[in-house]
């Protein structure tokens, strides 16, 4: 499995930025894939997923209404829309993958996730 995150940039505050997770090497049905972040001197975050198969999508409380995660099963793709970036959302962005074992799971923790793509810079300037 590979996981190849793009996207990344330099953005002023209240710019966006799209980010893309090209997802190779299985088929991911289902699978969660998730997009988390790593601010400078912070553990890994969670910031949103997607369920491959039915879409369902989840949000972290602080990036809710401005990030849009969506995905692309013709391109196994997976997106990042961020509208409204601040300074503070300066980070690493990594994608992952999950696999769903149960109609139960968590997407919110790193360790719940087996693949991970290399991550992209994202910094806002003020």
């Amino acid at each position: 499995v590979q996981l190849q995150a793009s996207g990344g940039g330099l953005v002023q505050a209240g710019g966006s930025l799209r980010l893309s997770c090209a997802a190779s090497g299985r088929t991911f049905s289902g699978y969660i894939m998730g997009w988390f972040r790593r601010r400078p001197g912070k553990e890994r975050e969670f910031a949103a997923a997607i369920t491959w198969s039915s879409g369902n999508t989840y949000y972290a409380d602080s990036v809710k209404d401005r990030f849009t995660i969506s995905r692309d099963n013709a391109k196994n793709t997976v997106y990042l829309q961020m509208n409204s970036l601040q300074p503070e959302e300066t980070a690493v962005y990594y994608c992952a993958a999950k696999r769903i074992s149960s109609i139960y799971y968590d997407y919110r923790t790193p360790g719940e996730y087996g693949y991970w793509g290399q991550g992209t810079q994202v910094t806002v300037s003020s």
